[in-house]
């Protein structure tokens, strides 16, 4: 019977004695894995004596209940008083006349249109020994809107402070006009070169912290400078608040760092931010080796798998 199998399947199939036997065990194999189940659902499993009954529903239910109680007495949540934001004014009561963010109450700050949760920002500010030096300092409170500052800044004053050194009041009324006037000078911004700038004058334009200031100088160094003041919508964080006095008081002013595409590596290429593209920058180096050196921004067209778009953007930074 056996080996009437073994020929029956060398036949059907067109193998050997030995691959035939491979075969029949398989067959087994298969067939006992198919049938298990099935067996051992119908004359096994009912041979198996059953388990323990579960609890009923109510005992559980009542030991939920129990431990919630416990969780409850253990864990019993702290009473804390809000913080009681002044009541908002009546639009009647609202009048814009000059005040001092120094010193103005939060009454007084809500009488010219500050809502009273910014009002408590600026106090908690002060409290904590802040001071507004400028009427731009007061864009620094968390979410301050710039339309409200536009409409307040012509009513902000900022006081004076006494320079330290002066003893007598006669040397103050003699220097602090001439120190005065410096200050006015220090603190009025002017249209600076984007490309020679640092950090320090990028912080003094509304809605630039130290971060973005450091992000802006980091992605323009990676360019090798700006060409286009419309470039700095890519540098990433920037509101509109920050663009609109980026273009307005930064300007382009320098040339920019070029890299020469016919003596570039594949390395010195990718570390420019739109020529990151190893794999297509590898290709360019390779139809140059074939074709010989570029002579122009448009021979770059000819590689095909190169981005048109990324060689028009990278085309102030190429030379040839």
């Amino acid at each position: 019977m056996y080996q009437r199998i073994l020929n029956g399947l060398a036949d059907f199939f067109g193998i050997s004695r030995k691959e035939a036997r491979g075969a029949l065990v398989m067959m087994v194999c298969c067939a006992v894995i198919i049938w298990t189940p099935f067996i051992f659902r119908r004359w096994i499993l009912p041979f198996v004596p059953a388990g323990s009954p579960p609890p009923e529903r109510r005992v559980l239910d009542s030991i939920a209940l129990l431990l919630e109680k416990q969780q409850a007495t253990k864990i019993k949540p702290r009473n804390r008083p809000a913080a009681k934001e002044p009541a908002a004014l009546k639009p009647e009561q609202i009048k814009l006349v000059r005040f001092d963010p120094n010193s103005a109450s939060v009454r007084q700050l809500m009488g010219v249109g500050i809502s009273g949760f910014l009002a408590g920002r600026i106090e908690r500010f002060r409290t904590k020994g802040g001071r507004f030096n400028r009427k731009e300092d007061l864009m620094k409170i968390y979410d301050f809107p710039p339309d409200l500052y536009e409409r307040l800044e012509e009513y902000i004053v900022i006081s004076d402070q006494k320079p330290r050194f002066e003893t007598t009041q006669q040397s103050s009324s003699k220097q602090f006009p001439r120190t005065s006037g410096r200050y006015e000078i220090k603190n009025s911004i002017q249209v600076f070169d984007i490309n020679q700038c640092d950090t320090t004058e990028l912080i003094r334009l509304k809605g630039i912290g130290s971060k973005l200031a450091l992000r802006i100088v980091k992605f323009r160094d990676g360019l090798g400078g700006f060409h286009s003041t419309e470039q700095f919508s890519e540098v990433y964080g920037l509101d509109s608040l920050a663009l609109s006095e980026l273009k307005r008081f930064a300007k382009v002013g320098s040339a920019v760092k070029k890299i020469n595409i016919n003596t570039a590596t594949v390395e010195e290429l990718g570390r420019h931010p739109y020529l990151r593209n190893r794999k297509q920058m590898q290709v360019l180096i390779n139809y140059r080796t074939q074709h010989g050196p570029f002579r122009s921004l448009e021979e770059l067209r000819n590689v095909k798998v190169l981005d048109q778009g990324m060689i028009q953007k990278a085309g102030p930074y190429l030379s040839f």
